[in-house]
């Protein structure tokens, strides 16, 4: 009877893989959220005819998933704010601007990797990275030629490290506390997978950045045409260093996206006044024309008309309002995931793993899997690496092995593998800030790929040692 649990997450493959071959890219502007939707129906079907699941607990478990997402949802709303701000303020394509004449081409993808794990390390988030220093970054490889996977996969395979590793980090500081293990412990053991699988990375980046030919490389005409649009000075660099600062203060997440949001709509008013006014439609003047162009830059969709295609696809930006299908697709997410909680649906299918596990080696893929698992089932991954500790927990004490090793197998499948998910919030988030398809970054993202794996390389490894000691 158990084996009925499999039905509304096969349904769910199905429907999202039929979403996908029809729509293709544009799966995620209401197809996926559709298709969430209707597998939570098939799934709650199971669970009244399964275990007669009241309506009343099924409501309130789908509340409570909904409710804990909504700080992401008003983060996500934050970072549209910035990602127009920044951008029509002449913040971005300053960092473009300099960048594209310091990075060489052929070190360009190592080089954004490194630079946003660096960054991510000091903030402790990836997704204030990538909304922030990747967005740059996604400007200056696309003016150089690189195709858009291999640019996000760079960035989010750096923020990602960072984000791990990091003692600021929200996901690193879970994964220790539901564990019982140490902050620092964690932080220690995780390098001993962390670091290769990151080093591994970055040597295929570098290889690829040299064997790549980016026709862009050598044509570097828009940025004439970048000093022309806007105001360009290094004095704009004052807003990401002082949002550097709010971040190393620790000031909340909210507040720093706020403030640099707020600080980067001045200067867009002052240093920025007449792509201000086009924005606002030119009708206006003055203080008013102002007030309306940044409004409009903050909430709502820009385009402008520099005369150059590829500088009027660099600058176009979403405002909160491109975040919207993001927020529609995380409510729905979160609606198929209190449905498979509330009917133990995904209890079931997590104590059916648990007969599967004979060995440390076992174990530990067991855990990767299931974070994997969860972070498609659930959508997010704080409740992967909630749900992944507490089932295998007491197996990990039945077999006398050390809580860092849960700790941090966690992290090694549910926190790295999340943005991998078009459907889960780590997904929709990085696609929607980058503007690139989830599954067209997914195969150039090696970190995220390769951590479940080396956490199950390095257990086989550690049981080596323990039979040899034996």
């Amino acid at each position: 009877m158990k084996y009925l649990s499999l039905i509304p997450f096969l349904a769910l493959i199905l429907l999202i893989s039929i979403c996908v071959s029809v729509f293709g890219t544009n799966a995620l502007d209401g197809a996926t959220q559709v298709s969430l939707l209707l597998a939570s129906a098939i799934c709650i079907l199971v669970g009244w005819l399964m275990k007669r699941v009241t309506w009343d607990k099924l409501e309130a478990e789908v509340m409570s998933k909904i409710t804990s997402c909504m700080p992401s949802i008003i983060i996500l709303l934050l970072i549209g704010a910035i990602g127009g701000t920044w951008m029509i303020s002449g913040i971005v394509p300053t960092m473009i601007f300099y960048g594209v004449q310091v990075l060489r081409p052929e070190l360009f993808l190592a080089s954004s990797s490194l630079f946003c794990a660096l960054v991510s390390v000091m903030v402790g988030s990836s997704w204030t990275t990538v909304a922030t220093i990747g967005v740059a970054l996604m400007g200056i490889g696309r003016a150089l030629g690189f195709d858009d996977g291999w640019i996000a996969g760079s960035i989010i395979t750096g923020a990602y490290f960072g984000d791990k590793l990091s003692p600021l980090s929200d996901t690193t500081v879970l994964a220790s506390s539901v564990s019982g293990t140490p902050l620092f412990t964690h932080i220690r053991y995780m390098m001993r997978t962390t670091i290769p699988t990151f080093c591994v990375s970055l040597l295929v980046f570098l290889v690829a950045g040299l064997l790549i030919h980016v026709e862009g490389s050598g044509d570097l005409s828009f940025l004439r045409e970048l000093r022309d649009t806007f105001f360009i000075s290094p004095w704009m660099l004052l807003v990401p260093v002082a949002t550097g600062i709010m971040i190393a203060r620790r000031w909340p997440a909210m507040v720093v996206l706020f403030m640099a949001a707020f600080m980067a709509a001045l200067v867009a008013a002052v240093c920025q006044p007449e792509l201000v006014a086009q924005i606002a439609g030119g009708s206006d003047d003055g203080l008013l024309a102002s007030y309306k162009g940044v409004m409009k830059v903050i909430y709502a969709p820009t385009r402008l008309q520099t005369g150059s295609p590829m500088l009027d696809e660099l600058v176009h930006t979403g405002g909160m309002a491109g975040m919207m299908p993001t927020v529609w697709l995380i409510i729905c997410a979160q609606v198929f995931g209190g449905a498979v909680t509330a009917t133990g649906v995904l209890q079931d299918l997590m104590g059916m793993l648990l007969h599967f596990v004979r060995s440390t080696v076992s174990l530990v893929a067991s855990t990767a899997l299931t974070g994997i698992f969860c972070n498609i089932a659930l959508a997010d991954q704080f409740l992967s690496i909630i749900l992944t500790s507490s089932v295998f927990q007491q197996s990990y004490r039945d077999r006398g092995l050390e809580s860092r090793l849960l700790s941090r197998t966690c992290e090694d499948g549910a926190t790295v593998t999340s943005v991998l998910v078009p459907w889960n919030t780590c997904g929709m988030v990085q696609s929607t800030v980058l503007g690139v398809a989830t599954l067209t970054y997914l195969p150039y993202c090696f970190f995220n790929l390769l951590s479940p794996v080396g956490s199950v390389i390095a257990a086989a490894l550690l049981q080596r040692r323990e039979k040899k000691k034996s």
